[in-house]
């Protein structure tokens, strides 16, 4: 197994590649998966950031969850609660139709609005991860 500070880089260098292709899907209308994106790069941020603190196992895919265990450690990501719990809200839905509404699909239930609320939500954690992966 890689080294606390090589496995905390990787999930760090995955969630600034979930960001881009959530901004790539944006531009391409496919809005679910521009959700569903800026949802994993949110998650894998506070995932870099804990692994670098220290932390060995993390499982949960609650955003709102790792952004508590983060300002436990910080007082910074304290005011991240609401970009975390709006990003968890699009982990399943956007993948599955019956996630929602059994009669729409998600790539024709999402909306560019809801594309740019979890990437405003996203940039907000990766912006407060950030300095602790680049000089």
């Amino acid at each position: 197994m890689p080294g606390r500070d090589v496995l905390a880089a990787t999930w760090y260098d995955q969630a600034r590649a979930d960001l881009a292709a959530a901004e790539d899907s944006t531009a391409t209308g496919h809005h679910e998966w521009a959700c569903f994106q800026a949802q994993q790069a949110g998650e894998k941020a506070l995932k870099a950031f804990l692994y670098a603190r220290g932390r060995t196992s993390i499982i949960t895919h609650s955003l709102r969850r790792l952004a508590r265990e983060a300002a436990a450690i910080d007082a910074a990501f304290a005011d991240l609660d609401g970009a975390a719990r709006l990003l968890d809200q699009h982990y399943i839905p956007t993948r599955y139709p019956n996630g929602l509404d059994n009669e729409t699909a998600p790539a024709a239930y999402y909306e560019e609005g809801d594309a740019g609320q979890c990437l405003r939500s996203a940039r907000l954690i990766l912006a407060r991860v950030s300095p602790s992966f680049e000089s």
